[in-house]
């Protein structure tokens, strides 16, 4: 009984520690201009926009669940390879991610903002690894299956809805259509 007395202190410090870690994970990971900066080797060229007309606000509207509020996205490109940095609400407030394509397949995904008090662990390698190499089949859903967080649903939702929509607007801004098959292993 008295080694507790003695170890309450270190008790009630991690406690809160443990209590407080999902409010330290909310917040700016990587600017905008950061990512695009890594992702282009330190030059990246000037932004397109691509102008989201009523032919594909139905689309876009099947793949997130809801209309989306934008008239225009703006992207990057140089020679095979586009960056796209897209928004889309988790539970309450918008989740930031940047997302790699080339070929029609993602080379990666990094959340650049999240600002949820719950659902952070989709900022980690560990998940946002699960979409490197996903493509869209023709049904504009991800080729593979991307594994969800207890407790984050809401958040994996989130990006794997992103992922969807970056692969079909890049489709859209080079003419292709997401054909793509399941790789063989």
């Amino acid at each position: 009984m008295d080694n507790l007395c003695h170890d309450s202190p270190r008790w009630l410090a991690l406690t809160l520690f443990l209590l407080a870690l999902p409010v330290f994970a909310r917040g700016v990971y990587q600017t905008d201009r950061e990512f695009l900066k890594e992702v282009f080797d330190g030059d990246p060229p000037r932004a397109k926009v691509l102008w989201l007309s009523s032919e594909l606000k139905p689309r876009i509207k099947a793949i997130l669940g809801h209309p989306y509020s934008r008239l225009r996205v703006k992207y990057w490109r140089r020679g095979s390879r586009s960056a796209w940095i897209l928004d889309e609400i988790g539970k309450e407030k918008p989740i930031t991610v940047g997302f790699v394509i080339e070929n029609g397949r993602i080379r990666r995904v990094k959340v650049l903002a999240f600002r949820e008090s719950r659902g952070w662990e989709v900022v980690q390698p560990f998940f946002t690894r699960q979409f490197e190499d996903a493509a869209l089949n023709r049904n504009l859903a991800l080729d593979r299956p991307i594994d969800g967080i207890t407790g984050a649903t809401l958040s994996v939702n989130a990006l794997k809805k992103l992922a969807r929509l970056a692969l079909y607007l890049q489709s859209v801004e080079t003419n292709a259509k997401p054909t793509h098959e399941k790789k063989s292993h």
